[in-house]
């Protein structure tokens, strides 16, 4: 394939529709937290859910209908938009390169390249995300027992955005508001205990939405369906712009100096 895409390769990159993950396996852990945080984290217009507090997990994807298969991790806060229940990701590593334009630059995923650790021994699951030398999320599953199925799962709301070339506070052009789902089929579905430790670091601050009061602690086997997300329409861009820069690793310069 070359640098222009022929009308042949655009037409089957097009027609596939969905994105696939089979067989995949995830490991995490429902949690509160305080009110005050999670409101300070959420872009508006997402509003403070019913239940402060999120998602985190770490997945294996063996394989993809984009290509082979990687793991990734996110972090997740609920909320809610126009009275609908749903979630905002506040951070997405991932070990694949070739991923990244999927989630980022299609659906508005903050994703970073990382090193992602998911292994189990018997009943107890075991993952770790790693960057710049920090490890900053691990968490440690020991199963119970199982579940029939999964709950229905909202949409997940996410930000489109381009920053302005001329390097001024704002982006060129509009930033948009899109809601997206992810369909899971449950093959088996496992609930436990589980300790997770955040540790802070610079760039990946997942230590602060504070110390996670698990709620529920899950390892998963299913089959995802990643669908077409939707535009909700147009946001106030200087209200975003203190949150838009999680996708990045942030410097003012003033860390680099001696």
């Amino acid at each position: 394939m070359g640098f222009v895409k022929t009308a042949d390769e655009l037409s089957r990159y097009y027609q596939l529709g969905v994105r696939k993950f089979e067989g995949a396996k995830m490991m995490g852990v429902m949690f509160g937290a305080a009110k005050e945080t999670t409101a300070r984290l959420l872009p508006p217009p997402l509003e403070q859910a019913d239940m402060p507090g999120g998602l985190i997990f770490i997945a294996e994807y063996p394989k993809t209908n984009l290509g082979p298969g990687y793991r990734e991790a996110a972090l997740f806060l609920r909320c809610k938009h126009g009275g609908v229940a749903g979630s905002y990701c506040l951070s997405m590593p991932i070990t694949n390169e070739a991923r990244m334009h999927n989630g980022r630059d299609v659906f508005g995923f903050p994703k970073k390249l990382a090193s992602i650790h998911f292994g189990r021994d018997g009943s107890r699951v075991h993952g770790w995300v790693e960057r710049r030398g920090i490890r900053f999320v691990e968490i440690a599953i020991t199963l119970q027992g199982t579940l029939p199925a999964l709950p229905p799962m909202g949409p997940t709301y996410l930000f489109k955005a381009m920053p302005r070339i001329d390097l001024t506070p704002g982006f060129d052009g509009p930033v948009l508001l899109a809601a997206q789902r992810t369909d899971l089929v449950a093959r088996k579905v496992e609930v436990g205990t589980a300790e997770v430790i955040l540790q802070p670091a610079p760039h990946d601050p997942w230590s602060e939405i504070g110390t996670p009061e698990v709620m529920a602690a899950f390892c998963l086997e299913s089959d995802n369906t990643m669908q077409p997300g939707k535009i909700l329409g147009e946001v106030d861009p200087a209200g975003y712009l203190p949150h838009y820069y999680k996708f990045t690793d942030f410097s003012t310069g003033a860390e680099e100096q001696p």
